[in-house]
């Protein structure tokens, strides 16, 4: 739906079973895993895409720490980067292990994720 019916490319489509984050979208504020989401559940509901999340400071700082390697876990890892910030705009390290632990990165580019929004306000 997001990409065919609305045109925002932005979310990726990658395993399609929910477990690799790259999906992520926020629904009413909360990270959610889009290829796992039945349309009409999210009736009424707000739903942000990276595309809404492109004037975040945090964008800036995955591109400043160097956070986006190929780029294709980027656009999840923001979203779901951007509800933590939210919710605690100087999280410490566990919590951001925590919170990005469904966000997977096949480049292996978690520590200059965890730089990024350890600095987001930079």
């Amino acid at each position: 739906m997001l990409r065919e019916d609305l045109g925002l490319t932005g979310t990726k489509v990658a395993c399609g079973e929910g477990h690799c984050g790259a999906c992520t979208v926020l629904l009413d504020g909360v990270p959610t895993l889009s290829c796992i989401t039945l349309v009409h559940t999210v009736d009424g509901r707000q739903v942000t895409t990276i595309e809404g999340l492109r004037d975040h400071p945090l964008v800036h700082a995955f591109v400043r720490t160097d956070a986006v390697q190929c780029g294709f876990c980027t656009p999840g890892q923001i979203v779901s980067a951007a509800a933590l910030v939210e919710a605690n705009p100087t999280p410490s390290r566990d919590e951001i292990r925590h919170a990005m632990s469904g966000n997977l990165c096949r480049c292996g580019t978690y520590p200059k994720i965890e730089e990024a929004i350890s600095t987001w306000q930079d």
